[in-house]
């Protein structure tokens, strides 16, 4: 497989977990979003919508957006599984992945931030203060949300998830946006938790290869 993504991004950094849980190998193909590399015609090519990650898979079939991404890996290589057995405990880590995913992500997104500076004329400060009150928000909920689960070292129990896959990139980013996390002893629980299992380490994106 072939995996085009950029280091720093949140919805590469979930996929590139996803793939080390799995056990699966791939090709890291960095595109820089500085560069602007993701919208040069050859990568529009691939990717009409001009965003990380895209996954080639070993028949040359290219996916794209990660929620879909992450459901044909679960469909195509289910072992070691990233979803609870049981409906309702799947529908519990595909909520705590959506409130990442859909709600918190989306509003600090590079093309948000990058208009937000451009036409609101947004400084630094703006930036960081917008980011921190949409983390602050998700993360309280996601903070409630686990204190009334199942116990365990992660989001559902002992077995990390989807769910996890989908936090921890939103934690990297909350320290990189320099918002303090000890309101949310749970989710520092569970990322010190997933810092200490390989699949994770080797996708935190300071050790990629497009980091330097």
């Amino acid at each position: 497989m072939k995996l085009y993504n950029f280091f720093r991004s949140g919805t590469s950094h979930r996929l590139r977990i996803a793939l080390n849980l799995k056990g699966l190998a791939y090709d890291y193909l960095p595109v820089s979003l500085p560069r602007e590399e993701h919208l040069q015609a050859d990568y529009q090519a691939l990717n009409p919508q001009g965003l990380v990650p895209a996954l080639v898979d070993d028949e040359g079939q290219v996916l794209i957006q990660t929620p879909a991404i992450l459901e044909w890996l679960e469909e195509r290589h289910p072992q070691p599984p990233l979803l609870p057995a049981d409906p309702a405990g799947r529908a519990r880590v595909r909520a705590l992945a959506a409130i990442v995913g859909c709600d918190v992500h989306p509003l600090n997104n590079r093309r948000v931030l990058e208009q937000l500076r451009r036409d609101a004329g947004y400084d630094e400060a703006r930036i960081k203060a917008w980011c921190g009150s949409w983390i602050s928000a998700g993360f309280d909920a996601i903070e409630a949300l686990l204190a009334g689960g199942p116990p365990g070292r992660f989001c559902h129990g002992d077995t990390p998830t989807l769910a996890d896959a989908y936090l921890v990139p939103q934690v990297e980013s909350a320290r990189r946006f320099g918002v303090p996390l000890d309101r949310w002893p749970r989710i520092v629980a569970v990322d010190a938790a997933c810092a200490r299992l390989d699949a994770f380490a080797q996708a935190v994106p300071a050790v990629q290869p497009d980091a330097g």
